[in-house]
């Protein structure tokens, strides 16, 4: 059944269901990207591949990611270093890089030339690498 569509449609803001019976969750696949389950899914699943291992890497307990489906873009397609969930930013070296990674200021595929001797493994969204950006547009 289709609803008619509303001006609140355009919006970035949706809302969130929350599921009470295991039956609905293939009718809410189906339309949405995103809903809550208000039960234990894995009593009697009819979700398929999903691992009994929860996919978070933290220890809240608050929201736990128990799928994911399709893909996630600062995973699966190319993004710059700083923002790689393969090797996040902040906690290993920025050295490190994924298959997908880019240098934010040549956007050329990792490692560039510049990635240990200029520090391109560092440069981020942010004040000097800006402007490093920039420049480097302006020169090529």
């Amino acid at each position: 059944m289709k609803r008619a569509r509303t001006l609140s449609d355009d919006s970035p803001i949706r809302a969130i269901a929350c599921l009470k019976k295991i039956d609905d969750i293939r009718r809410f696949e189906e339309t949405d990207d995103c809903f809550i389950l208000g039960f234990d899914p894995t009593e009697s699943s009819p979700v398929k591949d999903v691992s009994s291992k929860p996919l978070n890497k933290d220890a809240d307990d608050d929201i736990c990611v128990l799928a994911e489906k399709g893909k996630i873009a600062l995973r699966d397609y190319p993004h710059s270093r700083h923002l790689c969930l393969k090797f996040p930013f902040k906690t290993t070296p920025s050295e490190s890089y994924c298959e997908k990674c880019y240098c934010y200021v040549c956007d050329s595929a990792a490692p560039c030339m510049y990635w240990t001797v200029s520090r391109h493994c560092a440069a981020e969204n942010s004040g000097h690498w800006k402007d490093k950006r920039k420049v480097r547009k302006i020169a090529y």
